[in-house]
């Protein structure tokens, strides 16, 4: 999509590690939005609402910082750094302005 849409993204995800209200976050997906770890053994998780189930019972408490940024059409890939350490990408798949895929993965 764009840098500012990946951004955002981050943006939205720091506020609610620090609020504990992700209903920014949980907006802001497609309503069948899937969300995969490489990494951790979670997930995927399948639409907007078990992607918020999923927050609600084991909510992150780290927060990220972005490295970079890399844009190619609907996809934005962010290479980030975690507040506690440790580094990861993100890859954020665009439709009707709206994140429809998200996969993490952690180094």
């Amino acid at each position: 999509m764009t840098e500012a849409a990946a951004r955002a993204h981050v943006e939205r995800f720091n506020a609610a590690v620090t609020s504990g209200d992700w209903s920014a976050f949980i907006a802001a997906l497609h309503p069948r939005a899937v969300m995969t770890f490489i990494g951790p053994p979670v997930g995927p998780f399948r639409g907007r609402e078990a992607i918020a189930d999923a927050y609600a019972a084991d909510p992150p408490n780290d927060a990220i910082q972005i490295i970079d940024i890399r844009s190619d059409g609907d996809t934005d890939l962010v290479t980030f750094e975690w507040s506690r350490g440790g580094t990861g990408t993100l890859t954020l798949h665009h439709r009707a302005a709206q994140v429809d895929r998200l996969t993490v993965r952690f180094d």
